[in-house]
């Protein structure tokens, strides 16, 4: 890990949200904060125009001014600035690779996910190869010093985990989301949906191993408690409340996060030549949750 919390802005209300959540959590992880902001530079090889300079002195400026905001909010944390010559979407995804997280402003609740997060955050959240956390600038998000003042702030600073069915998905999710909770000195609550699948969907392995746990909800909480229990060895401090409910994994996630202060939620990363996909679990919480939402890829 690299000890650096990196976050996008725009000069938006939805990246100062963005900023101050990401200089409240570098504080709370004794990390350093780094404000990008991307645009296109005019080539070398053509005269530099007024525009070009306007540009150039206002992207100075927006930098300027989120660091001093966030400096007068966080004065601990280490913040450094730059502006990024290039295309938004494959700068903020080279960023999302060298930090620990990549944060990004979201517009909030709409009618389709293009308008939810905007074109460049979602393109960015399809390609990076690290976790990107999504701030909206609605008050409903967790309060404390250095993130958005307005709105009522949630009673519990519980950390959610959406967790995958497979073990072997859950490592980058489960590792996130235990950090998030420790640096808060929160609880976590690990969530798993169950639900009973089609009568052609069952195996006799299935069948039999849901009949010696007692029936299909038992056996999805030994799962669960199966693919925590390293993590908790880890981290003994972090209090856990396992949660496995019958219903769709969307819907079940959504639920549980109603007070949260943090929804973490992993997608599958995309390879090469694999679709650039979010997956139907995260589109919902990006859309709906009433908190900053953490997308983590996963093997």
């Amino acid at each position: 890990m690299s000890g650096v919390i990196t976050v996008g802005v725009d000069g938006s209300e939805h990246g100062k949200a963005a900023a101050d959540w990401a200089a409240a959590e570098a504080e709370r992880r004794d990390m350093e904060l780094r404000l990008v902001h991307a645009w296109v530079w005019q080539p070398l090889d053509l005269p530099v125009t007024a525009d070009t300079e306007v540009q150039q002195r206002w992207a100075e400026t927006l930098l300027r001014e989120a660091r001093a905001r966030v400096t007068a909010r966080c004065p601990g944390v280490p913040v450094t600035a730059r502006l990024l010559p290039a295309d938004p979407v494959p700068a903020l995804v080279a960023e999302a690779t060298e930090a620990d997280m990549l944060v990004l402003g979201s517009r909030g609740h709409g009618a389709l996910i293009g308008y939810l997060l905007g074109s460049i955050a979602l393109h960015v959240l399809r390609q990076a190869r690290g976790p990107v956390v999504l701030v909206r600038s609605h008050g409903d998000q967790a309060g404390g010093r250095g993130e958005p003042a307005a709105g009522p702030v949630p009673a519990s600073d519980e950390v959610v985990v959406g967790v995958p069915g497979a073990e072997e998905e859950a490592g980058a999710v489960l590792e996130f989301a235990f950090a998030a909770a420790a640096a808060r000195g929160a609880s976590l609550r690990a969530v798993r949906a169950c639900s009973i699948p089609p009568v052609f969907a069952w195996s006799p392995a299935s069948m039999r191993l849901a009949d010696e746990a007692g029936g299909l909800e038992p056996l999805e909480r030994q799962r669960l408690a199966d693919a925590l229990q390293p993590w908790r060895e880890r981290h003994p401090q972090v209090h856990v409340v396992e949660h496995v409910e019958l219903g769709s994994a969307a819907q079940v996630l959504l639920s549980a996060c109603e007070r949260a202060a943090l929804l973490v939620v992993g997608r599958h990363a995309s390879g090469p030549h694999a679709p650039q996909r979010i997956g139907h679990v995260a589109h919902a919480a990006l859309h709906h949750a009433p908190c900053p939402v953490a997308v983590v890829p996963q093997p």
